[in-house]
């Protein structure tokens, strides 16, 4: 996937945007018009970890930790995903030990260590199969803008630093729908780091907010002090740097790709040879080592994330509503 351009980030946009907004507005009413259709509906709860706009957002990192929640309570959850950059068709169940992320795609099979997963571009078929298998509540990872499957809560999720981008439509800017259409339809946002772009005045008052801050996983304290090559392919490469020199690890370079980039074996060679030349380890995101050879992912370190919620009785509580 390319990197978002300029003019679609906070405070940007121009001649360009202007140019694209009639491209815009049809694309906002063609959203409109699709998010009205009649959905399915499961016999358990279903909960939507979304975004108004497109790329990373933290909706995998959302979806992980309330799965997490549900199985703690004894939930038998399951997790539903479109299965981005996959070839699957129709639906299909994860297996980490068979499918590849030219399968399934790389959340998918992150999504599969935690939870049984279900790949498919029909939500409502997904939903069935899941039902089918024994799960008592569903977790769609996106799907916001899917109207295929009755969602019994939607969580806005929004990246801080990021925001809303330049609050324009596709193409003019990042957002899918208007901010005011997809905060409509949610129970909840989710604020995920330090709100740098005013994302929260731009909420209904009514909507509750959820905050959190995203954390390394306990394995980097192994690599503080260590000098790391540090590379990613993730909607934000750049918060993923940037946590690892908050944490203490000294970045040799750095190496940005574009979201979900396709790793080539020839590519990550050169990667692991040059972070041997600065003396350093190389290092990237648990999602984007799903994309490695597998002979190659183990010569490169992931350094995943966890959240860190503000109010986490809060978030209990969310969960604890929708629950028999």
């Amino acid at each position: 996937m390319m990197r978002q351009p300029a003019f679609w980030q906070h405070a940007q946009g121009g001649i360009a945007a202007w140019a694209l907004s009639p491209l815009a507005a049809m694309v906002a009413r063609a959203t409109a018009r699709r998010v009205a259709r009649a959905g399915f509906a499961v016999s358990v709860p279903v909960i939507c970890c979304g975004n108004a706009t497109v790329g990373g957002a933290g909706k995998t990192i959302v979806a992980s930790d309330l799965a997490a929640r549900l199985r703690a309570r004894g939930v038998r959850v399951h997790m539903l995903t479109r299965g981005f950059g996959g070839s699957a068709r129709g639906v299909l169940r994860v297996d980490p030990a068979l499918h590849r992320p030219a399968d399934v795609g790389d959340e998918a099979l992150l999504l599969a260590a935690l939870a049984p997963t279900f790949v498919s571009a029909d939500r409502a078929a997904g939903a069935r199969a899941a039902v089918a298998a024994g799960a008592q509540a569903l977790i769609m990872d996106d799907g916001m803008q899917n109207p295929g499957l009755i969602k019994t809560l939607s969580l806005l999720v929004i990246d801080g630093a990021t925001g809303f981008g330049n609050g324009q439509v596709l193409p003019a800017g990042p957002l899918r729908e208007p901010v005011a259409a997809c905060a409509a339809r949610a129970g909840a946002a989710v604020l995920i780091g330090t709100d740098r772009t005013g994302a929260r005045a731009l909420l209904p008052p009514s909507l509750p907010l959820l905050c959190a801050t995203l954390r390394p996983a306990p394995g980097v304290e192994a690599l503080r002090g260590r000098r790391v090559l540090a590379f990613a392919g993730i909607g934000h490469p750049e918060k993923f740097f940037a946590m690892l020199a908050e944490a203490g690890v000294v970045l040799a370079a750095t190496e940005a790709f574009g979201d979900h980039h396709p790793y080539r074996e020839g590519e990550v060679a050169r990667l692991i040879r040059r972070a041997a030349a600065l003396d350093a380890l190389p290092v990237t995101t648990p999602k984007d080592h799903v994309r490695l050879h597998p002979e190659q992912a183990g010569m490169v370190t992931a350094v995943g994330v966890s959240l860190a919620w503000s109010n986490e009785p809060a978030v209990d509580a969310l969960l604890a509503r929708l629950l028999p």
